[in-house]
């Protein structure tokens, strides 16, 4: 609890408040973390935040970068910029960004986006 003091002396105790931003992207990585536990990387976890060193936002235990989003405004190319810049500070050629799809709880229905050639190499690694 922070204390702050006002003008006259008068205290006032005011809660670290997260914003209603910082709360609704915490709770769409979370129900990505739980989404991916079901469905078997039992390792997945939120990363710490790391500043410019951004890693992603999901941590799977395998080497790929996930960027969650859960916005109004889908803004692919801002996004695959980001992604680019995570997947190179996290040194892996694999990454997405997993964004919250309107009206939907279902991680499951949420949208997976890559650029091209993530896709492309993602196929050659399945053997296609």
């Amino acid at each position: 609890m922070d204390i702050t003091r006002m003008k006259y002396g008068a205290m006032i105790f005011t809660e670290d408040v997260m914003s209603k931003a910082k709360q609704k992207g915490t709770k769409a990585e979370t129900d990505v973390v739980l989404w991916l536990r079901a469905e078997g990387w039992v390792h997945a976890e939120r990363r710490a935040l790391s500043g410019n060193l951004d890693k992603g936002d999901i941590n799977m235990g395998a080497p790929v970068v996930i960027e969650v989003k859960d916005h109004k405004t889908i803004t692919l190319s801002e996004w695959m910029k980001e992604l680019k810049v995570e997947m190179a500070n996290a040194n892996v050629n694999m990454g997405a960004v997993i964004a919250k799809k309107r009206g939907t709880m279902q991680v499951g229905d949420w949208y997976a986006v890559m650029p091209a050639y993530v896709f492309a190499d993602l196929l050659k690694e399945a053997g296609y």
